[in-house]
């Protein structure tokens, strides 16, 4: 086995899955992520199809099951918190959701014993050379590695020095979202409410058995200039877009401000020809973004972490023929997690208020129209678009 010394970028959820299986294949993997520890925070994340497959295969479905949010029905509500239209758990959920911090949490416990992790530093600097890369941090001294992997998210650090500049490969959807933890002050039961005004959504559902929930704030916008490392900033422009918004808006605006974990970025989806450069590669959302209106991201990363891995192997860590083959075999299953989030936006968040009542006339008649299995259909398909090969796994 060559090229067993693999650095891979961020702790999330790509990362870690990464390093859990290159550790199965015999690599030895270390993982860099840019915060000082590891984020419990987050949004809800959904399981679909092959990436089930890949949990069982790690041994973590029973454990990803036990914590799953166990989501019920989401209510889309009026103003005065009057019931308009009431969506099935499928709709939000697919067919497994779990808390993206408990998901990180998961993953982390199961490859923290193996597995080298550097907190609070970051990737500054990779030289290849004949035979491996000189990595460069912020804080920790030059490291000579085989090959590099970035994993590390929408505005991967890793892909703009191998790759070049994120507007070259980005896509934007024409949407953003703010999602944080706020407390349950509605007291739902593994339940969602959420509200509407013309280009803007607004809600919020339970989690971690009712102890907390979390607020989520959409909004419809061309591309705005902003810092993604300013939270405050991040923070005044949530309030600049939602403060004349009625129904909780007011009240979850407040709680923003104290949010351990505030989250806000564009629904953007990354482009790229090739998931490899050299040796480097990228997984995750830094390689095939999908936008969270897709509902893929986390079925693309777990999915993803075991192809690349899986490929490194087959190929005795050859990294040109393994990443060729990853980029192959993930090709068709991108697209078709990619294609979910076109024209999501709308039904999301529906533009103009003729849009918002033909939306809840839609969902309301939905349960009697011929072509409601289809809808249910459509996400489970796409998270189905790859055949999982059953790469051999290394003795211990």
């Amino acid at each position: 086995m060559q090229n067993r010394r693999v650095l891979i970028s961020g702790a999330s959820v790509a990362g870690p899955a990464l390093a859990f299986w290159l550790r199965r294949h015999g690599f030895t993997p270390t993982v860099v992520e840019r915060a000082p520890e590891l984020r419990d925070g987050g949004y809800a994340v959904d399981f679909r199809g092959a990436s089930l497959q890949v949990l069982d295969r790690m041994g973590l479905l029973g454990a990803v099951e036990a914590a799953a949010t166990r989501m019920g029905e989401v209510t889309y509500v009026d103003s005065a918190n009057r019931p308009l239209v009431v969506t099935p758990p499928t709709y939000q959920s697919g067919e497994l959701e779990i808390l993206r911090g408990d998901l990180a949490r998961i993953l982390y416990d199961a490859t923290r014993d193996g597995v080298e992790y550097v907190f609070g530093d970051s990737v500054t600097g990779i030289a290849e050379h004949g035979d491996g890369v000189t990595v460069t941090f912020a804080h920790g001294e030059p490291r000579e590695f085989d090959l590099v992997i970035g994993a590390d998210g929408l505005h991967s650090n890793v892909r703009s020095l191998a790759f070049g500049e994120e507007s070259r490969f980005r896509r934007d959807l024409g949407y953003y979202v703010s999602i944080f933890t706020v407390p349950n002050h509605l007291g739902l039961d593994r339940a969602g409410r959420f509200y509407n005004e013309p280009n803007r959504t607004v809600g919020v559902y339970s989690a971690r058995d009712n102890t907390e929930a979390k607020a989520l704030f959409w909004f419809g916008a061309d591309q705005l200039d902003y810092d993604p490392r300013d939270a405050a900033q991040q923070r005044r422009i949530v309030e600049e877009k939602f403060r004349d918004v009625g129904w909780e808006t007011s009240t979850l605006l407040a709680a923003m401000r104290e949010a351990p974990d505030f989250y806000f970025d564009s629904a953007s989806q990354i482009k790229l020809d090739s998931y490899a450069r050299g040796r480097v590669a990228l997984v995750g959302d830094a390689a095939y973004c999908a936008a969270p209106l897709s509902g893929m991201g986390t079925s693309l990363a777990i999915v993803g972490a075991y192809v690349l891995a899986g490929e490194l192997a087959a190929a005795g860590g050859d990294h040109a023929t393994a990443f060729d083959a990853y980029s192959r075999e993930m090709r068709g299953f991108v697209d078709a997690c990619q294609k979910l989030a076109e024209g999501n936006g709308k039904w999301f968040v529906p533009p103009t208020r003729g849009w918002l009542k033909f939306r809840n006339l839609n969902y309301r008649l939905l349960p009697y129209l011929p072509w409601r299995k289809l809808i249910e259909e459509l996400p489970l398909k796409a998270g189905n678009a790859i055949t999982l090969k059953p790469y051999p796994v290394a003795p211990a």
